[in-house]
């Protein structure tokens, strides 16, 4: 049986969460602030996080850090009414793994927990050590990638999506593909939070290296590939 640590402020929800997902056979812990949030986090073993942005004490993305620090690889599931692009993009940038926006559909939330929970609890024993593209190589167990030799400091976000992108090097991915397949949401044509992190991304892997290996192709997406 899974443990989700629940983090939200707003009693009601907090309710509301908890029942939800007892109901669907989880255990599940509750804390009302963030540092309290992060002491459970500490004290306890979770499978899973569910938290707030604006909580009082440590804000959201404070504690998304520091729990990513105590364990970088749990699944974090940000759930707060702050929806704008930046608000999305600082939570992916704090480790975030997905990000639902209040009000919410629970059978939504179900279901992104367990494409999460999956994620997180899949079988690494055959798995490859590591990914090579041209001079590009993702070190699959630390979690780090290199060009030409040079280590490259990604953000969690950005090392899923460029693992994404190598993983269909030579193929191109709509955008759709994209916030379905690295944010497990649906595309938002409102927003341009995966155009940012493309770019994000050519100014680490792309910018004082040849050949360029990130390429936009226009009215269709974005593909890696160094036969362009």
């Amino acid at each position: 049986m899974y443990k989700i640590l629940i983090i939200e402020d707003e009693s009601r929800v907090a309710s509301l969460l908890q029942n939800g997902l007892e109901e669907n056979s989880y255990q599940t812990m509750v804390a009302y602030d963030g540092f309290m949030g992060l002491r459970l986090f500490q004290a306890h073993s979770f499978d899973l996080v569910i938290s707030d942005v604006v909580l009082p004490k440590m804000d959201g993305f404070e504690l998304c850090k520091e729990i990513r620090k105590l364990n970088p690889h749990i699944p974090i599931l940000m759930l707060t009414a702050l929806g704008t692009t930046d608000d999305k993009l600082d939570g992916f940038d704090a480790g975030a793994d997905d990000y639902m926006v209040k009000p919410f559909d629970f059978r939504e939330l179900n279901a992104r927990l367990k494409v999460l929970l999956k994620r997180g609890n899949g079988n690494t024993q055959d798995l490859p050590q590591e990914l090579i593209y041209a001079d590009l190589r993702i070190d699959l167990q630390k979690k780090n990638a290199e060009r030409n030799g040079i280590p490259v400091k990604l953000s969690p976000k950005e090392y899923n999506l460029l693992l994404y992108m190598v993983e269909n090097a030579d193929r191109v991915l709509s955008r759709v593909e994209i916030a379905e397949k690295v944010w497990n949401t649906h595309f938002d044509t409102g927003t341009n939070f995966i155009d940012v992190y493309i770019n994000y991304l050519r100014k680490k892997i792309d910018r004082d290296f040849e050949p360029k290996l990130i390429h936009t192709k226009a009215g269709m997406g974005f593909i890696l590939t160094d036969k362009l």
